[in-house]
């Protein structure tokens, strides 16, 4: 296998693979690093379901998809998942468990990025409810789907160095909201998900990984004000120099998703179950401060994990 690496695209990864009969679910299919997950698995000949909460938005954006579907021997198909409303997840789950088909990789892709402070549906902050304990309800209760030899990739973030989960106020009911905080509590959420999730399902063949796909223009960024864009970047140049690391590079959206597809459909499952990756490899274990590459030792531990997952099976589990 060729090493890959920041600048590697998702053809260069898929190069010779052949995904013909596999079937992959990719929530947030209506812009950016969904758009081009799902266009290059389709491309493959994957069978790919998109999950959006606007399909007639989803429908025209995809056309890309559909047309390498066609060229590839894939398949591709929308379906209705809005992550802010539980209602909307579990209607969704139930319409795939309805199917019964099942699936060779689910790809948890879809996020908000440092949005003011806001609430779910259901009463959740929103990057937490919508990043995370959406992704939780619909990963666990389409479970049963999940083939023996499957993944499951979730979409973290070099933003997870932000800050660490808070299970005792989830919600900042009693901190003051930081939209990086609250977006760096639900990016560390879905590291510490990917790390439970496999730890749960390895005995039965499926395994999980988080990703970090690295910085890239997308509509994640629509909260951003080009001032606020600029200074993030200075913190992040500051953080990779004090580092002896180079500048910071934003990366193409192909590039961007290509840790994503190296992870459900190339790398080894025993290489990426449980880790943390990142340019198409596991990432070190890194502390220190700033926002740079590696993962932060909260973001990959187990107990940590174990301790996230039940409390987010307290906060769900009083949702009707």
């Amino acid at each position: 296998m060729p090493p890959f690496g920041a600048q590697s695209t998702t053809n260069e990864v898929l190069a010779g693979i052949d995904l013909t009969a596999k079937r992959v679910l990719v929530t947030g299919a209506s812009a950016g690093l969904g758009i081009e997950t799902a266009r290059a698995l389709a491309a493959h000949g994957a069978e790919v379901v998109g999950a959006a909460r606007d399909l007639a938005k989803a429908d025209g954006a995809t056309a890309p998809v559909r047309s390498a579907a066609e060229h590839g021997g894939g398949s591709f198909h929308l379906i209705e998942l809005d992550l802010a409303s539980l209602a909307s997840v579990r209607a969704c789950a139930d319409q795939l468990l309805a199917d019964g088909r099942p699936f060779d990789a689910v790809i948890l892709n879809a996020g908000v990025m440092a949005a003011p402070f806001g609430r779910t549906a259901d009463g959740f902050e929103t990057q937490f409810g919508t990043n995370h304990l959406g992704h939780f309800v619909l990963a666990n209760r389409i479970a049963p789907l999940l083939r023996e030899g499957s993944r499951l990739v979730a979409l973290s973030s070099a933003g997870h160095r932000f800050a660490d989960v808070d299970l005792a106020d989830p919600n900042f009911e009693h901190t003051p909201y930081d939209p990086w905080v609250a977006y760096g509590r639900s990016k560390t959420a879905n590291a510490l998900f990917a790390v439970e999730f496999d730890r749960r399902f390895r005995a039965s063949g499926i395994r999980a990984a988080a990703v970090h796909p690295g910085g890239i223009r997308t509509e994640l960024s629509r909260h951003m004000t080009p001032d606020e864009e600029t200074a993030l970047i200075e913190r992040i140049d500051a953080s990779h120099a004090a580092a002896g690391l180079p500048p910071f590079r934003y990366k193409t959206i192909p590039q961007g998703a290509a840790t994503t597809v190296w992870a459900a459909a190339v790398a080894a499952a025993d290489e990426v179950g449980g880790r943390y990756c990142e340019d198409c490899a596991v990432a070190a274990v890194q502390d220190g401060e700033g926002i740079r590459g590696g993962v932060r030792p909260y973001a990959a531990d187990g107990e940590r994990a174990k301790a996230l997952w039940a409390r987010s099976e307290e906060l769900v589990a009083g949702v009707a």
